[in-house]
């Protein structure tokens, strides 16, 4: 399915299966005729005039009627929406005929069980039941969430790689000072952003010493104190255009492009394990081994939860953490000691008096 607009400015769908003909899904996306049609097509069926509507109470009905909810057309974003979309088409897919009210939290525990091997999939997935389940509450289908009492799948790994000192070190040797590559790393290091933002980063977005980022993924604005280092870097590799980063031919770089490129870079440089993101962790790693907050943390990434920090600085150097906590607890003990020893002195004898 292929969604674009028009020369009127309008949302169309093409549908497109391997050995048939594309074709123009011709009824408003969500309605129960669209889904019809859908389905007729996905099926290789021939869709005629009288085929009976969505049988109340499935998924079919109930995905159907999120779609021409508020609900759903308050999702600020057209992009997340239509990822949202994928999802719950693929559940649709398998369990659409399926009435609602039947599906039990043991029901999702196995499903979530049958994805371990997919967990990031199975974690997506039950954020959007719970979504679902509680727009099926508000219309009747239900009289509880079975996905809020379902865990998630774990995860099998720690997901992007975060950078060593070394590595930003190799990084470094390899694209020096001047360099675009080398003004990329400042900015994911520097700024601690994701590459979706850094790519739009440029000199309008700066005032009094700081950058304003509002972030693609979460809409969440942040003013960040510029760097030295990443001052540096800016004023060595001038782009002469709206954007710190273009591409060789002068023009703005996408997200995924970026990614792209930004990895031939790591790859020049022998780090094979390394990417962009990457470098938002070592940054937040940086920040926990100095001693900062998790809320002066979020000040800088802009995340809203401490367990969201707690995965991007677990590779924190626990050395440094462990001595940094021993001398605290050291500190604490002496002037404990000396508490002591000051209400000891002040019941002896020459002190009474």
């Amino acid at each position: 399915m292929t969604e674009f607009r028009d020369r009127h400015g309008k949302v169309r769908l093409r549908f497109r299966r391997t050995g048939f003909p594309s074709k123009y899904i011709s009824h408003p996306v969500g309605s129960d005729d669209f889904w019809k049609e859908y389905l007729a097509l996905k099926n290789g069926e021939k869709l005629t005039v009288g085929v009976d509507r969505l049988m109340p109470g499935t998924f079919n009905d109930l995905i159907a009627q999120y779609y021409r909810s508020t609900t759903w057309a308050n999702i600020p974003k057209e992009s997340t929406r239509r990822v949202y979309r994928g999802t719950y088409e693929r559940f649709r897919s398998e369990y659409g005929d399926r009435p609602v009210a039947t599906m039990s939290a043991k029901n999702i525990a196995r499903l979530m069980e049958k994805m371990h091997e997919t967990p990031t999939a199975g974690a997506i997935l039950l954020k959007r039941l719970r979504q679902l389940f509680d727009y099926a509450i508000l219309m009747g289908m239900r009289k509880d969430n079975p996905a809020k009492a379902v865990k998630p799948p774990k995860s099998k790994g720690t997901g992007f790689h975060t950078w060593e000192e070394e590595e930003i070190d190799a990084f470094v040797a390899q694209h020096p000072v001047g360099s675009k590559a080398h003004l990329a790393l400042c900015l994911l290091l520097y700024t601690a952003q994701r590459r979706s933002d850094v790519v739009t980063m440029g000199p309008q977005h700066v005032k009094n010493g700081r950058i304003r980022v509002k972030q693609m993924k979460t809409g969440k604005e942040l003013f960040i104190p510029i760097h030295p280092r990443l001052s540096s870097a800016i004023a060595a590799c001038p782009s002469g255009q709206l954007a710190y980063l273009v591409t060789e031919f002068g023009k703005p770089f996408t997200a995924n492009g970026f990614g792209n490129w930004f990895r031939k870079r790591c790859d020049e440089a022998g780090l094979e394990k390394c990417a962009a993101h990457g470098l938002r962790k070592a940054a937040s790693r940086r920040m926990a081994e100095i001693g900062m907050s998790n809320q002066s943390i979020k000040s800088i990434t802009g995340h809203t939860t401490d367990s969201e920090i707690s995965r991007y600085t677990r590779d924190a150097d626990q050395v440094l953490l462990a001595d940094q906590t021993m001398a605290a607890m050291i500190r604490a003990d002496l002037s404990n000691q000396e508490t002591g020893l000051d209400k000891l002195a002040s019941k002896t004898p020459e002190n009474k008096g």
